[in-house]
């Protein structure tokens, strides 16, 4: 297995550009922890590597919750930490690559709240307000030390530290990064500079995303138009901006026009899915000239009109898409559901989770784009046992 490289608008994987299907699954390293749960990882994996996907999307984060990695600044756990070299090392011997983001903007798993919490409660904090882990110097000392502690991590069952093990696809420095007091954006964007300066001062093996949403902002004045409502230019992002910086190697767009928008036609969704996509891959291909990741995408069984073919079709639109790119080998390089689950996690089911066995059209819908995938570019030797069964019968 080779590192995941870039070449402009393209992945490389072994010389040979890389469109990819994946999924989230976020809860591997916190299930692994538990040893009653710990099959769970295995069984995700085999899933997703049967249905010929080849990236996962996971949290590489815990701070000071249950089953916390990062205890308190600077404080880890180590039954913890073993946990995620067992994820690390399940996904490669699955063939399956790893995105792995390293703090939360959301309560979720700590989060920036926690690092707020700790500089608060240390007597250091500048500001009890969330958005100051952009900008408190102490906070960002923390987290630089989070950072640096998880790269150069040895694997306890591989021997290979994390920064030079190919399994891992990329590093994203923070899960959906808003900066509401900051309308201008630019305490985001400083963070964004330093923060991943900071990675590759230590890692330049792997690639790196910010983890974006995917909304525009003030100084994209021309895509404004493109965001789901007014309020997503108002939040202290801007993905142009944001994803421009050299040391920012790939963008990544989130896909929920359920939680962004308050029209609930599905209609009206699927045309926003398509202007959505559709924009960020002429931005990728024409201004940033840098591939574009969907990391994220589902639509809610929340919906009052929710059916399972309505989230199919939404799911096709995307894939699609991605295919459609692949094709003409433009920027939109794979996308990512939210999220795979395997049974007995319905606590872990936000209205977006799926078990894919208990799913067969969606199974099938997956497994399809995934052969469709390997028919262009070739399967990958990781693949070649599951596509060649896979493939042979569609």
């Amino acid at each position: 297995m080779g590192f995941v490289e870039r070449n402009g608008t393209q992945f490389i994987v072994d010389g040979k550009p890389f469109y990819f299907n994946g999924w989230n699954s976020y809860w591997m390293m916190d299930h692994s922890v538990d040893e009653s749960k710990k099959h769970r990882i295995r069984q995700i994996l085999q899933t997703g590597a049967r249905m010929g996907l080849t990236v996962c999307r996971t949290w590489a984060f815990n701070d000071g919750d249950y089953n916390a990695l990062q205890i308190s600044p600077g404080r880890f756990d180590e039954r913890v930490f073993r946990a995620l070299d067992h994820v690390i090392a399940e996904a490669r011997r699955y063939g399956v690559r790893l995105v792995l983001c390293l703090v939360n903007n959301l309560h979720a798993y700590g989060g920036k709240t926690q690092y707020v919490k700790w500089a608060w409660e240390e007597g250091v904090g500048l500001s009890s307000s969330n958005d100051s882990f952009f900008y408190d110097p102490s906070i960002r000392r923390y987290f630089k030390n989070y950072v640096k502690t998880v790269l150069t991590r040895r694997n306890t069952l591989t021997g290979v530290e994390y920064r030079d093990d190919p399994t891992i696809f990329a590093w994203e420095l923070i899960n959906e990064p808003r900066c509401i007091t900051d309308k201008s954006g630019d305490t985001l964007q400083d963070w964004i500079e330093e923060m991943s300066t900071f990675v590759k001062s230590i890692d330049r093996n792997h690639l790196l995303t910010v983890g974006l949403e995917g909304f525009y902002g003030p100084k994209s004045p021309k895509r404004l138009t493109v965001n789901p409502e007014f309020w997503a230019a108002d939040i202290g992002t801007d993905f142009i901006r944001n994803s421009k910086i050299s040391t920012v190697d790939f963008a990544s767009v989130h896909i929920y026009p359920d939680h962004w928008t308050h029209n609930p036609d599905f209609e009206y969704k699927l045309k926003f899915v398509t202007k959505w996509m559709l924009s960020h891959i002429e931005d990728g291909d024409k201004e940033l000239k840098k591939p574009i990741m969907f990391t994220e995408f589902g639509l809610s069984t929340e919906n009052i009109d929710f059916t399972p073919s309505q989230r199919e079709r939404f799911y096709k639109v995307i894939l699609d898409i991605i295919y459609k790119s692949a094709v003409r080998n433009k920027s939109g390089a794979g996308s990512l559901v939210w999220q795979f689950l395997v049974e007995g996690m319905e606590e872990f089911n936000d209205d977006f989770g799926i078990v894919p066995y208990d799913n067969p059209s969606t199974d099938k819908l997956f497994t399809e784009q995934s052969c469709k995938l390997a028919r262009i570019q070739g399967a990958l030797p990781t693949q070649m046992d599951y596509l060649k069964k896979l493939c042979r019968q569609r």
